[in-house]
């Protein structure tokens, strides 16, 4: 993946890769883990997954630590962290529902078309938020078996 094409909005593959990383995080094993390590588990990119990171930081998903022994680690249960919550934090709709805003003119059957884009748009983030919710980082870790905390401590 190329870091830079995601450069002025977030990219809907930065989902997969924070979704990836929580899972790693979440195991039991894991008291911090560096970027590092987590970008070469995933095979991404430090930079970029840093970028995620703080992200999911600022938005109260994780915490770092500094130093010796620092990393990123979850500040809460993996059980009470939605998808939907991550993908509100990394705002991954708002490139596509812009995007597609963006297509109509300002002229009068833009402006209306722009209107139903509002509407079409506004119901597809809250379809994609509610199915989400219905899934944990926990649900996912479980799933993902004992190959997602291999390696890293």
């Amino acid at each position: 993946m190329n870091p830079e094409k995601c450069v002025g909005s977030y990219h809907p593959k930065w989902f997969g890769l924070a979704l990836q990383a929580l899972v790693v995080l979440s195991k039991d094993c894991i008291r911090t883990c560096p970027s590092a390590e987590l970008a070469k588990l995933l095979q991404s990119e430090a930079t970029l997954l840093r970028r995620i990171l703080s992200l999911l930081a600022k938005g109260g998903i994780l915490e770092t630590r500094e130093g010796r022994d620092g990393g990123y680690r979850l500040r809460r249960d993996p059980n009470s962290i939605t998808l939907a919550e991550v993908f509100s934090v990394l705002q991954v709709a708002d490139p596509l529902c812009s995007g597609i805003r963006e297509t109509a003119g300002d002229h009068a059957f833009g402006q209306e078309m722009n209107a139903i884009f509002d509407e079409v748009t506004g119901e597809m983030d809250r379809a994609i938020l509610h199915v989400l919710e219905r899934y944990s980082i926990g649900q996912i870790a479980e799933r993902a078996g004992s190959f997602a905390g291999a390696g890293a401590e």
